[in-house]
């Protein structure tokens, strides 16, 4: 963060992603033809931890686990405790964890310098074996411009899909949450194509080495492998077959996107804002959106869309510092969004006065909130870790579930999840009622004026 404030405007410019132009309707035809009644919404994080922990439990053939991070915390530990205890329990039973290759080898934002998250894998191969298998992917040779951001647990032919990382505030662990979507679906052949593509894209990769053993090469010996690796993910997709959902089933097509351009995940994204007919319910944790999901939302307005936009309240977002503890730059961006938030509101303050647009700030006591995510008219449905900001745009490696379901067999399922959450979250009347920036602390007021007098909160806002 502080290396962003400091560096020249010709580099900002450079790495601010152009704008893309308008995209193709989003493929209607390829998607696995999945019961509804395979297809679950899990209610909150301890169900969340238990379905995960009995999933583990109960593998006999293949465990593939991919995420931002596997912490070294309590339920981190918990984890690898489960896995290495399946594997004892089942010895042809195969184990993987894929995670950012950056982020496995250094210390939490803010703390002191450490080996990171890798020490740990290496401490339980030490004592347990090597039945686990863990390998940090690097999606670009600096973790500032791009991560593996890639979701979707595969546990034999069930697939976990969900937002969240494995730490103590992902699983809900000393009395603090951060709360995710999370689904299950039921189904081998989607399970075969989300274990399928890491496998072919991840295992045996020279840019994807392992974590648990000792000796791990540094990033500079890799960063031929990793450009290889970058322009293979570039072109890449899941193997999806052309299936007709009959009645009682969902079409499910899983999604790739990585880049600006040529980008699958995105394009969706964009189809699914540019076809909404009559309603939008779009869940974000950073209010960042990109310029084109900005102008989609625009014109779904001018249609007569009712759009509803959840967010978290800058006091539930996973950077916020409060005031009592020692504040750091990162501390910052909770206050990036809400002006972000403001500016939006105040430009469309008829809309918000008439009900068509909604804006909710989600807040639970200290808890956070990480939820990301579409749904449109009722008969489809996006679910994704994608943050709809810009650097999941055109920097991370991201991916998303796309469920096109026109018999509504999902919607009460839908409709459930939506009613809970706005039990902790509060509309805004207009853009008044967010904290006015002369009220925020003295160290951010500074920071946010060194910014804009640089010009580089733009910067800030696509970077992180």
């Amino acid at each position: 963060m502080n290396r962003l404030m400091n560096a020249p405007g010709r580099l900002a410019r450079r790495l601010l992603p152009r704008h893309r132009g308008a995209v193709a309707p989003a493929n209607r035809q390829t998607a696995f033809a999945v019961p509804a009644g395979a297809i679950t919404a899990l209610s909150g994080p301890d169900e969340f931890r238990r379905t995960l922990l009995q999933l583990v439990g109960e593998a006999r053939q293949r465990i593939v686990i991919v995420a931002l991070y596997l912490q070294d915390d309590d339920s981190g530990r918990e984890v690898l405790d489960a896995l290495y205890a399946a594997k004892a329990r089942h010895p042809a039973l195969r184990v993987t964890v894929y995670v950012d290759w950056h982020r496995a080898r250094r210390g939490l934002i803010g703390r002191q310098h450490s080996e990171g998250n890798a020490a740990m894998y290496r401490e339980f191969a030490r004592r347990l074996g090597d039945g686990v298998e863990i390998r940090g992917v690097p999606v670009q040779g600096r973790e500032l411009l791009g991560v593996l951001h890639l979701k979707g647990w595969v546990i034999d032919d069930t697939v976990l899909y969900t937002g969240a990382s494995l730490n103590d505030v992902y699983l809900a662990r000393h009395g603090r949450y951060r709360l995710d979507r999370y689904h299950l679906l039921r189904h081998r052949g989607l399970a075969d194509a989300l274990a399928g593509f890491v496998e072919r894209h991840f295992a045996d990769n020279a840019a994807v080495p392992r974590l648990d053993t000792p000796g791990a090469p540094a990033t500079r010996a890799l960063l031929p492998a990793i450009r290889e690796l970058r322009q293979a993910l570039q072109s890449a997709a899941y193997a999806v077959p052309h299936e007709t959902p009959q009645a009682g089933e969902v079409a499910v097509t899983p999604l790739l996107g990585l880049g600006r351009n040529d980008n699958a995940l995105n394009d969706a994204l964009l189809a699914l804002l540019q076809q909404a007919r009559e309603r939008v319910i779009l869940l974000t944790p950073y209010f960042n959106l990109p310029r084109s999901v900005r102008v989609a939302v625009g014109m779904a307005l001018r249609r007569g869309c009712r759009i509803d936009i959840m967010v978290g309240d800058k006091t539930a977002n996973d950077f916020y510092i409060p005031p009592e503890q020692p504040f750091t730059t990162i501390g910052l961006l909770p206050y990036l969004y809400e002006n972000n938030l403001r500016r939006f509101a105040r430009a469309h303050a008829r809309q918000l006065a008439s009900g068509q647009l909604n804006l909710w700030l989600w807040r639970d006591g200290d808890n956070s909130y990480h939820l990301k995510g579409l749904l449109v008219d009722d008969d489809a449905a996006l679910l994704t870790g994608h943050n709809l900001n810009p650097r999941a745009w055109a920097l991370d490696l991201e991916n998303g579930l796309l469920l096109r379901d026109p018999a509504h067999c999902l919607h009460a399922m839908h409709e459930a999840e939506w009613a809970a959450l706005r039990r902790h979250a509060t509309r805004l009347a207009d853009y008044h009622a967010l904290e006015s920036p002369r009220r925020y602390p003295a160290e951010v007021r500074r920071l946010l004026r060194r910014l804009s007098r640089v010009r580089l909160d733009r910067l800030v806002n696509r970077l992180l």
